[in-house]
């Protein structure tokens, strides 16, 4: 049987032969691809000739390519449709590719022959190429003594290991916690579209003729502002907030302080007094102290706006809120005082109108790409739909999937990830996905998006437009692999679309009649805009401050009850208001347990500060035009980590950022 992965795909762009893809095929092609890229290593080191940039960097840039393909399938798939065959396969693949990853950056051979590489008469890029391997090396332990490098790949395998068991905890816990009702009575105030998926969920799910609420991943569920039973908003909020921490198999806390404690002694080992120091000594912010003052700087502002919004919350009421109770009073003081009801604005957001005529017509606006649906080209899931994407003169730039649907084997969240990565070295294009976790609709019925998510499907296009815009040379630097606080900044930039007058116009119309969404309501939406903003950048904050709490522990220090620590931390940092809990709990924090945010997940609001002053040059500059988003891909969008990303930003900008107009948009000022 011919295994898929050892030979670049055929496909338009290289895309994986999803169609022809089994899970047998997986361990056998990372088997080869592990042999192949030791070997592609060896070559390089064992060479007899003097190190160049050619033979050295060029030829590490082009090894792994079997290991490279499987990989990003692989991997895209443990989140995306993590079956049981996957999530078996996940524990025994991970450890094995950290050490194999130990195994590259460990080699002190090739270590070596990359600090001989002369620097003469190369390019800028290439230049940079030399020095991001050697950072990366020596962030890895390359320097390091044999018996140290021996208890880092400990380390190493042991994290890799734990945070395949985190992740396939929480979605394990994530699908038993969902809420089981008996009567559409207790879904009293959702709409009817809610109502039909709750049903679904629950058919679906072995409960015909129930409803079944199923969860997102952060704390704030949806539902919670509409639902009028003040039980039931309970019983789900309860739900989200004890994911993990149930005291059952699926329970995640344990994993959670033992992998803070070994990134502690990670750091030590590589010479961090913390895994936070680490973890920020790459970053675009200056230093940790700085991370850390311009959070305390944010905290107290916004728990005061929260306090404040309270109030009005309780005077609506009549009774002291509880966290169950925010979103659901907040609707009404924003309909009050705004004559806005987010909710019921459902009917003008039909998932296939914003796409198409919001978040494509956005990018043709702005950038001239046009967008094309290619169902010869088929995705690792039905409910996965291909789009061929072509510059405006014609040109292909690269492939567009989407997987926009909720199921029990997906994680919960939304991301963006690459099949294929953009390089001229390669000459390859990109190929990019976007994951949301939309309800499927009953049979029949449209999909229609909450005001929430429609945000988020242009965020996450905007990583999106990150990947496919690259115009690099080198792999290492494509599309969005950059300091991870300066990921979310494009992404946040593409969010300021979404009302835009052309925009909106053209997408935002109801489902039924065709009626455009109307200019007051959208004006009253804007006005609405900072209402609020103390309960989410309080939640928001309560998750950073967490973060960085967990990754500022010295190695050593033993936790024992990490619901204690989690209360402490909270506390220390000014932010315990306890009507707005953080986003994520450290029971269910995936970002930092089982992602790449540890000790980074303040990287949004440091990315805000790049996106509110990039809001502003795209206003005072013309806003949407063709020369205003040329500009954008030009100077920033296309570089990558091809140089400094901060560099790209002054190219941009024509200036550091400013940051008055994150204040300002977060009612801070």
């Amino acid at each position: 049987m011919s295994n898929p992965f050892l030979e670049p795909s055929t496909l338009d762009y290289q895309l994986p032969p999803f169609a022809a893809i089994r899970d047998e095929h997986y361990l056998p092609a990372f088997d080869a691809g592990f042999a192949e890229h030791i070997a592609e290593i060896d070559r390089i080191t064992g060479s007899g000739e003097p190190a160049s940039f050619e033979n050295t960097l060029v030829a590490l840039e082009r090894a792994g390519g079997t290991l490279d393909r499987v990989s990003r399938v692989f991997f895209s798939n443990s989140v995306s449709h993590a079956t049981e065959a996957i999530q078996e396969l996940e524990q025994r693949i991970a450890p094995r590719l950290a050490e194999h990853e130990d195994n590259i950056k460990l080699n002190r051979a090739l270590f070596e022959r990359i600090r001989e590489v002369p620097l003469d008469g190369l390019d800028a890029e290439s230049v940079r190429l030399v020095e991001e391997y050697l950072r990366s090396f020596v962030r890895a332990g390359a320097e390091l003594d044999d018996d140290a490098q021996a208890t880092l790949r400990g380390l190493n395998a042991e994290l890799s290991a734990l945070s395949t068991e985190f992740s396939q905890k929480l979605l394990k816990d994530t699908n038993d916690s969902a809420l089981l009702l008996d009567s559409p009575a207790q879904l009293d105030g959702l709409s009817a579209d809610a109502v039909s998926a709750a049903a679904t969920a629950a058919a679906e799910a072995g409960h015909e003729g129930k409803y079944l609420l199923t969860l997102i991943l952060p704390t704030a569920q949806p539902a919670l502002e509409s639902l009028t039973d003040r039980d039931v908003r309970r019983r789900l909020h309860e739900a989200s907030v004890t994911r993990g921490a149930r005291g059952n198999d699926a329970d995640t806390l344990a994993v959670a302080v033992r992998m803070a404690a070994l990134r502690a002694e990670r750091a030590a080992l590589l010479g961090f007094y913390t895994h936070a120091a680490a973890a920020t000594d790459n970053q675009t912010a200056p230093s940790l102290e700085a991370i850390l003052d311009r959070m305390r700087v944010l905290a107290a502002p916004a728990v005061r706006n929260a306090r404040a919004e309270a109030a009005e919350l309780e005077a609506e009421a009549g009774h002291p809120i509880e966290p169950w109770d925010w979103a659901f009073y907040a609707a009404k003081v924003r309909k009050a005082r705004f004559d806005v009801d987010l909710e019921a604005l459902r009917p003008y957001f039909e998932l296939e109108r914003v796409l198409v005529d919001g978040v494509f017509h956005a990018a043709n606006r702005l950038y001239g790409l046009t967008f094309t649906e290619r169902p010869d080209l088929t995705g690792y899931h039905p409910d996965v739909r291909v789009w061929e994407v072509f510059n405006e003169d014609g040109s292909g730039l690269g492939l567009f999937l989407g997987d926009f649907y909720t199921r029990d084997t997906k994680s919960g969240g939304a991301w963006m990830n690459s099949f294929v990565d953009q390089s001229h070295l390669e000459g390859t294009r990109a190929i990019v996905i976007n994951n949301l976790n939309i309800s499927t609709p009953g049979a029949g019925e449209p999909t229609l998006l909450s005001y929430d998510q429609v945000v988020t499907l242009f965020h996450e296009f905007g990583h999106a437009l990150h990947g496919l815009f690259s115009d690099v040379t080198y792999p290492l630097f494509a599309g969005t692999s950059v300091p991870r606080d300066f990921v979310e900044y494009p992404s946040q930039v593409n969010e300021m679309w979404i009302l835009w007058p052309e925009i909106v116009a053209h997408y935002a119309r109801h489902h039924e009649t065709g009626e455009a969404l109307p200019q007051d309501v959208i004006d009253r939406i804007h006005a609405a805009g900072a209402w609020g903003e103390g309960f989410e950048t309080t939640a928001y904050l309560g998750a950073t401050l967490l973060d960085l709490a967990w990754h500022s522990l010295p190695a050593g220090t033993v936790i024992e009850d990490p619901l204690a620590f989690e209360a402490a931390a909270l506390t220390n940092a000014g932010i315990d208001f306890a009507p707005v809990p953080p986003r994520y709990r450290t029971s269910y924090f995936k970002h930092i347990f089982a992602g790449g945010y540890a000790a980074s997940y303040y990287a949004y609001i440091w990315s805000e500060m790049l996106d509110a002053d990039t809001v502003e040059w795209f206003k005072s500059s013309g806003g949407l035009t063709r020369e205003n988003g040329d500009h954008f891909r030009r100077e920033l969008l296309s570089r990558g980590n091809s140089i400094d990303p901060l560099e790209a930003f002054r190219r941009f900008r024509g200036r550091d950022a400013d940051l008055q107009p994150l204040l300002v948009r977060r009612g801070l000022a």
